[in-house]
């Protein structure tokens, strides 16, 4: 089928412009995701598009994508003719997270536990080492990233890496409690011992030390969990 210049030319312009309006969307969304996810939004913040796409420079679409993206994520409650806004923690979303990131996690160390050698071992190590080092120059941040990297590192090391996309959609629900339960250097240090004894465990094929410790690696958000909420209510749906 022949198609004339105009017909080419018209979808070569749609071609950039949908380049255009996704690049604008993953850079809204992205920003956004990082500010919800750090709690320099707070849960219950109400959204506007129009404020949004006139802080981005963009128009109201990118952002109408990216509060949708975000809607998805369970992040924003979006609602017909009612403001967008920040979702609150819900404790049955948090439950039900928690519950399958554990059947999981406990899962892909049986898994690794199967092909450990000391290649991968090695692997594991380096990441841990850079935990330290975030740790001791009091970067928090980029200790949470290499909190991140360990436990994607696990499930691609135990030949389960798909595990992580799992994992990583139960972590939303509870990654902006986690900020604020790493904010002090002595729970970042438990946090790593915990990582060694999973790491231990693993490489001494001893199942049972490595899935205890991944039980109390994940329930050392319980007590946060139940302070945030008595503290602040307002912060829960």
């Amino acid at each position: 089928m022949f198609h004339t210049v105009l017909e080419i030319e018209l979808r070569q312009r749609e071609k950039v412009e949908d380049i255009v309006r996704r690049t604008s969307t993953d850079a809204v969304y992205e920003t956004l995701h990082d500010e919800i996810q750090t709690l320099k939004i707070l849960p219950g913040t109400k959204l506007s598009e129009t404020e949004v796409a006139r802080r981005f420079g963009v128009s109201r679409q990118p952002v109408r994508n990216a509060f949708t993206k975000l809607g998805n994520q369970d992040l924003l409650l979006i609602r017909p003719q009612k403001a967008t806004e920040v979702r609150g923690f819900s404790m049955d979303r948090i439950t039900h997270a928690r519950f399958v990131r554990l059947s999981v996690e406990l899962e892909v160390t049986r898994c690794a536990i199967q092909l450990w050698n000391l290649e991968r071992q090695a692997k594991l190590e380096a990441n841990l080492e850079l935990q330290e080092q975030a740790i001791n120059s009091g970067n928090l941040t980029a200790f949470h990233a290499q909190d991140y990297e360990f436990h994607r590192l696990v499930c691609e090391l135990s030949g389960t890496p798909m595990a992580f996309d799992v994992i990583l959609q139960c972590k939303q629900q509870v990654d902006r409690l986690c900020v604020l339960s790493l904010t002090k250097d002595r729970e970042a240090k438990s946090v790593l011992a915990d990582h060694h004894q999973i790491a231990n465990g693993m490489a001494s094929g001893n199942l049972e030390q490595a899935q205890s410790t991944i039980r109390k690696h994940l329930s050392r958000l319980d007590a946060t969990i139940d302070f945030i909420h008595e503290t602040h209510p307002h912060y829960f749906e």
